[in-house]
């Protein structure tokens, strides 16, 4: 679960409890007006205005569901309509019948706890005034009996209510948990775990968010530790992966933060240098050819002048946002220069530089 598809949760408890409420207010006010339980010659205009608010909102609220309505509100206004209502009715009747308050009472009640059954506040709100109604009429008698039936769901609401509030701050909590482990996952997979540096995944990653935001001068640098199957063959593969470590972080630390480093395979990096000019590029790439060549690990069996671990880079700019292309030129530079037995070098998109 995603924090868009909790917030979407969310709005699809709101807008159910909303429409069921509405529509037993609405079903329950048209019962009453069709088949009263006790006769009189009084036509209940809370009633009728209850049956016609109710369908008037349920539609306007099917067709702009993504309004939303104070449940608070709208239950109190529902709740003051069926105490009118009681009111009347009472009023008219030819002797006081408590019976009659106690299934008026039962059904507002019965509205209530069914749509709010999460809900304390609009349960409690659309409730009361009946209640008041109620033991303003027959409270001197019937009081207690009229206070514990509203109690007796309040307090299951309301117990109710605290575990489902306690559910979500677990299931919130799970879910944040959740959204940051897969992030650190996201993370981790899109970095090589050898050296730390972004693998072909995290580079399409980077560059999807770069190319669009920056359309300056980009250079791609293409480098390959100089004859490191040999490096392997000789010192052993651990030997090996501590040269590769030692590498990335001199080339990691010979290029700013915005800079984008990737190990592109095996002994091979690729460095993005993002806004920069074709000087820029080149000065960088000696920066990182120099330190590598500082690094000073031994490598006997380098067939070069040099007996510790080199590297060569080929250069190629990035042009109308095409990496691929940039990085198959500098490739090819850098490819033709090896044959040529130009090792610890810089070449520039087919034209040498040194």
């Amino acid at each position: 679960m995603t924090a868009q598809s909790w917030r979407t949760l969310r709005t699809k408890k709101y807008q159910f409890s909303l429409r069921l409420f509405l529509f037993l207010n609405a079903a329950s006010a048209l019962f009453v007006l069709a088949f009263p339980l006790y006769e009189t010659s009084t036509l209940s205009a809370p009633a009728i205005l209850i049956v016609v608010t109710g369908s008037l909102l349920l539609a306007w609220h099917g067709k702009y569901s993504d309004k939303r309505i104070s449940l608070p509100f709208v239950s109190l206004i529902f709740g003051i309509l069926w105490a009118f209502h009681i009111t009347m009715k009472y009023k008219v009747l030819e002797h006081s019948d408590f019976s009659f308050l106690i299934i008026s009472l039962l059904s507002v009640l019965f509205i209530g706890s069914i749509a709010f059954a999460n809900n304390i506040i609009a349960f409690t709100l659309h409730s009361l005034p009946s209640v008041f109604v109620c033991l303003w009429f027959n409270g001197d008698q019937h009081g207690l009996r009229i206070l514990y039936l509203m109690a007796l769901p309040m307090a299951g609401i309301a117990i109710q209510h605290v575990i489902q509030k306690r559910y979500d701050r677990f299931a919130q909590r799970l879910m944040y948990k959740l959204l940051e482990e897969r992030e650190t996952l996201n993370g981790l997979s899109m970095l090589d775990p050898l050296t730390g540096l972004y693998n072909r995944r995290g580079l399409q990653n980077k560059l999807d968010t770069l190319l669009v935001l920056d359309n300056r001068g980009h250079y791609v640098l293409l480098l390959d530790i100089d004859h490191f199957k040999a490096y392997n063959d000789h010192y052993g593969h651990m030997m090996g992966d501590q040269a590769l470590i030692r590498v990335s972080a001199a080339i990691r630390d010979a290029v700013r933060s915005r800079d984008i480093v990737t190990r592109f395979g095996g002994e091979e990096f690729m460095v993005l240098l993002t806004a920069v000019d074709q000087q820029q590029a080149r000065a960088t790439a000696e920066q990182i050819r120099q330190k590598v060549y500082d690094l000073d690990i031994p490598h006997m069996f380098n067939e070069s002048t040099a007996t510790n671990v080199t590297i060569s880079i080929g250069i190629a700019p990035l042009l109308n946002q095409d990496i691929d292309s940039a990085i198959s030129r500098a490739d090819k530079a850098l490819y033709e220069a090896k044959n040529q037995g130009r090792n610890n070098t810089l070449v520039f998109d087919e034209l040498p530089l040194s």
